[in-house]
């Protein structure tokens, strides 16, 4: 893939070779964002901007592809939703990391990126908030905030994971991490847990993203839900954040836990 400059570029002959990858000054700069307190509220009402639908899914999964084929439509309407985001820098960082001639460092910041934007889309209408009057330069105003009281639990499949879900904390202003590791037995082709960081039972009203760039066969990101059901989670407090998605891990996700 030809590099994409800062500024438009010129015309090059078509015989001329492929310009390298000069994405690093642009594209490695990881931004460390503050944590944030909303202002000292005059009151608080205590809401909540998750809208279930009528035939809203009961487990979530996203997937980025490079095809848009399946944007937001979910595969039925008795199974899970796979939603793929239409938004163009989506499908920009998913073509940087397609692209073969891509360096490992550029490859690790643009799954950072991609992650960003996919927890950015994956939290639409699904963050807890509270509402209520603030002092503003101009006068008394009615705002509102993400409730810091209810963080989102974010919890990446090791080690893959850990590039996807990098920004997390940057996106949302309230966040807690439990590492999960797994690998597949390659005796027994069964998903082994190595590392398991994860509460002994989520809080009621939890919601958790589970993230693994890459979902093959299923067995381990099936796995790793039932860990998280195991702990008092239900499907609808679930949402699998991937970059790439192949289908008998979505049939199999599909089967395991239908909507």
């Amino acid at each position: 893939m030809a590099a994409t400059a800062i500024k438009t570029p010129s015309p090059r002959p078509p015989d001329a070779p492929p310009s390298s990858l000069n994405l690093a000054g642009r594209y490695l700069e990881c931004w460390r964002v503050p944590s944030l307190r909303p202002p000292r509220l005059l009151s608080i009402n205590s809401s909540s901007s998750s809208k279930t639908a009528a035939a809203r899914p009961r487990a979530g999964a996203r997937a980025a592809r490079s095809d848009t084929a399946m944007e937001n439509k979910a595969v039925s309407e008795d199974r899970m939703l796979v939603m793929v985001p239409p938004h163009p820098l989506i499908k920009h960082w998913i073509s940087v990391l397609r692209n073969e001639q891509t360096p490992c460092a550029i490859f690790k910041s643009a799954m950072a990126e991609l992650g960003r934007l996919l927890i950015y889309e994956a939290s639409r209408d699904w963050l807890p908030t509270i509402s209520g009057e603030i002092h503003s330069p101009m006068g008394v105003a009615t705002v509102e905030f993400i409730d810091p009281r209810e963080p989102v639990m974010i919890v990446p499949i090791l080690r893959a994971g850990l590039a996807l879900a990098e920004h997390a904390s940057a996106v949302l202003p309230a966040t807690k991490t439990y590492h999960l590791g797994m690998h597949r037995d390659e005796r027994t082709l069964l998903p082994s847990v190595y590392l398991n960081n994860l509460p002994e039972k989520f809080p009621d009203g939890s919601r958790v993203l589970l993230v693994d760039p890459m979902l093959a066969t299923g067995g381990t990101i099936v796995a790793a839900v039932d860990l998280l059901k195991d702990r008092g989670l239900s499907n609808k407090q679930i949402k699998i954040i991937s970059a790439v998605s192949a289908p008998p891990a979505l049939q199999k996700l599909s089967t395991k836990f239908p909507g």
